[in-house]
């Protein structure tokens, strides 16, 4: 029979109900990343832009080719031929290496719009929203008025009017690729403007650029940032869109557009390898920040962090 001094010995500990909740004892980031890496398709879009990165960017450090200076006696060589493993172009050029030099502009140009445009949409979503009033109205229909218009067709009529090359490519696609983003968190800012936080802060003097700095923008940083990996897919699109109609970089600088459009002209020839490797590469980068979107909506999403 046991005692009453075994029953409530010093240092014993009560035993617990079988369905008990444990307290939480991870942080909403860590709870995040958990959420993410349980998105397969996550994952496998995050290791596929560590990929092709790495062949963009690490690959010319070991790999050596020179994509300056034409070879026509190296042209149109199958993969394979004379230590070419992809093959060469209509002037020499070894297709694999300009892969990569093209992968480097079509990543470059992605990212750096893709982030230009997510930061301008975002300044942009936030004071509209928080404003309100008249305020919001006419910037908002300064956003209306803008997505009325096709995006590819003012791509094609600015790189047409201004010499194209990288930086121009980022400041053209950044400059108009800003309008989803802003609808978005214009969208969270009409909702947080209003929480108890926001008004405690104005009504202790807080100003108008304090409350979006300090409360808006950080209080919305999960649609930032979903919304970043979707226009930094969108703006590789876009480049390839622009090359693929000659209005990308000019040569020698190169990317995926444009060598899909050279690629093109020679596929009834049966230069299949001047098409397909392009074409793959694009659609890869794609989707690799499409799921590395998906996951990232998951993880920030309230409902399944606090599961």
């Amino acid at each position: 029979m046991t005692t009453l001094s075994e029953a409530v010995r010093p240092g014993a500990v009560p035993d617990q109900p079988a369905d008990a909740e444990a307290p939480p004892v991870r942080g909403l980031w860590r709870q995040g990343l958990v959420v993410f890496c349980e998105n397969r398709l996550a994952l496998v879009g995050l290791g596929l832009f560590v990929l092709l990165a790495g062949i963009c960017f690490l690959g010319p450090l070991f790999y050596h080719t020179d994509q300056v200076h034409t070879d026509l006696t190296a042209v149109h060589l199958a993969p394979g031929q004379q230590g070419h493993p992809l093959g060469t172009d209509g002037v020499g050029y070894d297709q694999l290496g300009r892969l990569m030099l093209g992968g480097q502009t079509s990543i470059i140009v992605g990212l750096a719009a893709g982030i230009l445009a997510t930061a301008v949409g975002t300044i942009w979503g936030a004071v509209a929203g928080f404003a309100g009033g008249w305020v919001d109205s006419a910037m908002m229909r300064v956003v209306d008025a803008m997505m009325s218009i096709p995006a590819l067709f003012l791509f094609m009529l600015l790189a047409a009017i201004v010499t194209p090359s990288v930086s121009m490519l980022i400041v053209i696609i950044g400059a108009f690729a800003w309008l989803g983003p802003a609808r978005l968190v214009r969208g969270d800012a009409l909702t947080l403007r209003s929480r108890e936080y926001v008004q405690a802060m104005r009504g202790m003097g807080g100003t108008g650029g304090r409350a979006v700095r300090r409360h808006i923008v950080p209080n919305a940083i999960g649609t930032v940032i979903v919304n970043a990996t979707f226009q930094v897919a969108d703006a590789i699109l876009y480049v390839a869109y622009l090359s693929f109609l000659g209005l990308g970089v000019p040569p020698p600088a190169a990317n995926w557009g444009g060598m899909l459009s050279d690629g093109l002209a020679d596929t009834y020839s049966g230069h299949w390898w001047l098409l397909y490797p392009p074409g793959i590469a694009i659609i890869l980068i794609v989707l690799a920040f499409n799921f590395i979107g998906d996951g990232l909506r998951d993880a920030f999403e309230v409902r399944l962090r606090r599961r």
